[in-house]
C-alpha cells in the first residue's frame, strides 16, 4: 500500500460508508447498491477506487462479485492497519459520520434476512434429498460432538473447511479457531454459507470458491483442514490429500469425516458420490502418502451406513514419486 492513492481513495464519503459497512461483513455489489442507495454502475466505480488503492478486495463466485475489507486495525500492512483505526476513529468521534454509518448498519438487517429467506427457499427445494440421505446414517449431533472431541481440546488456529457446504461446520468451530476459510466449488453453496456465517466478526471469516484438487492458498497456509462428508465427491482423492498437505502447516492436522466403505451404489446417481465410502486401509494409504500420520479412526454406526472420522498430523512432503503419479493420474 501507498499513502497518497489510499488518502485519494477515502476522500470520499460514499468510499468512507463502504469500508465501514465491509468492516462488518462481506458483501456483495448489488448488496452495497442497496444500503448506499445508489445505482450498481456508481457503487461500481467507487469498488474500483478502493480496490486499485488496496483497501478492499473483490472476488467472484459464478454471476456474483463479493468485497471484503482488505485491512483491519490488527492486520497487516501496517499502513492498512492505521487507516482501519483511522475509520474506526472517525466513526466514534465524528458524531454526523456515526450516525450516517449507524443508519448503513440498520440497513444490512435487510440484506441479512434476504440471505435467509434465499437459504430457506434453497433448503425447502432440496429437504427431501438430504433427509432421505441422513436417514442412512448416524444424526449429526454425535458425529459433530464425536469430531469435537476428536480435534481434542485446543485451539484450531488457522482453519480451512473444505467443501463448507452451507457453511455447519465452519460456524461450529470458528469459535476454537484464529480465522476460518469457508472452501467450496459451488457458488450456490457459499451463498448459503454466508448466511450462516454472516454474523462473526468480518476478519475472523473468509469464503472462497474453486476446485479442492487445486487449492488457492499458499504452501502451509493452515494449522487445521476440514473435510465433512466432501472426500467420497473425489474422483481421485490421492490428489486433494496431497493439496491438503501441501497447505497444512507441520504438525498441523487434518480431520475427515466420511462415510466406511459400503455398496450402496444408488449414491452415485441419485447423490453424486464418486466413491462408496473409504475403507480404513485404504485411508490410511492415503493419508500416509501425503505426508500424514494417521491417529486411530473413530465409527459411528448407523443403518445402513457408518460413518467414520479420521484425523491425522502433518509430519511429512508426500513421496516425489507418490505426486508424479498421482498427477499423471488426475490428467489421464
Amino acid at each position: 500500500m501507498k499513502i497518497d492513492p489510499t488518502l485519494r481513495a477515502l476522500a470520499d464519503m460514499t468510499r468512507l460508508r463502504i469500508m465501514r459497512l465491509l468492516a462488518h461483513m462481506e458483501l456483495a455489489v448489488g448488496e452495497l447498491a442497496q444500503v448506499l442507495g445508489q445505482s450498481q454502475p456508481r457503487v461500481s466505480r467507487h469498488v474500483r477506487i478502493l480496490c486499485d488503492a488496496g483497501l478492499a478486495e473483490r472476488r467472484k463466485e459464478g454471476s456474483w462479485v463479493f468485497l471484503r475489507s482488505a485491512i483491519g486495525e490488527n492486520r497487516a500492512p501496517p499502513l492498512g492497519a492505521a487507516a482501519a483505526r483511522l475509520l474506526a476513529v472517525a466513526e466514534r468521534d465524528d458524531a454526523q459520520f456515526s450516525a450516517r454509518c449507524a443508519e448503513d448498519r440498520r440497513h444490512l438487517a435487510a440484506i441479512r434476512a434476504a440471505r435467509e429467506a434465499s437459504a430457506e427457499n434453497y433448503f425447502a427445494r432440496h429437504a427431501a434429498e438430504w433427509d432421505t440421505l441422513r436417514s442412512l446414517h448416524t444424526p449429526d449431533a454425535p458425529v459433530e460432538a464425536a469430531l469435537a472431541a476428536a480435534l481434542g481440546d485446543g485451539g484450531l488456529g488457522d482453519l480451512l473447511d473444505v467443501g463448507t457446504g452451507t457453511g455447519r461446520m465452519a460456524h461450529l468451530f470458528a469459535p476454537r479457531a484464529r480465522h476460518v476459510t469457508a472452501f467450496d466449488k459451488s457458488p450456490d453453496m457459499l451463498r448459503l454459507a454466508r448466511t450462516r456465517l454472516q454474523d462473526l466478526p468480518a476478519d475472523q471469516v473468509e469464503l472462497v470458491q474453486g476446485d479442492f484438487t487445486a487449492l488457492p492458498f499458499g504452501d502451509g497456509a493452515f494449522d487445521t483442514l476440514l473435510f465433512h462428508q466432501v472426500l467420497h465427491y473425489a474422483q481421485a482423492p490421492e490428489v486433494v490429500l496431497a493439496e491438503a498437505a501441501r497447505v497444512t502447516r507441520p504438525g498441523g492436522t487434518v480431520a475427515l469425516v466420511d462415510f466406511a466403505a459400503h455398496d450402496r451404489e444408488d449414491l452415485r446417481t441419485s447423490h453424486a458420490h464418486a466413491r462408496l465410502g473409504f475403507s480404513d486401509e485404504q485411508m490410511l494409504a492415503l493419508l500416509s502418502n501425503a505426508g500424514f500420520e494417521a491417529a486411530p479412526p473413530v465409527a459411528l454406526p448407523g443403518k445402513p451406513l457408518t460413518v467414520k472420522i479420521w484425523t491425522a498430523r502433518r509430519t511429512a512432503a508426500p513421496h516425489p514419486a507418490h505426486k508424479r503419479a498421482t498427477a499423471q493420474e488426475h490428467r489421464s
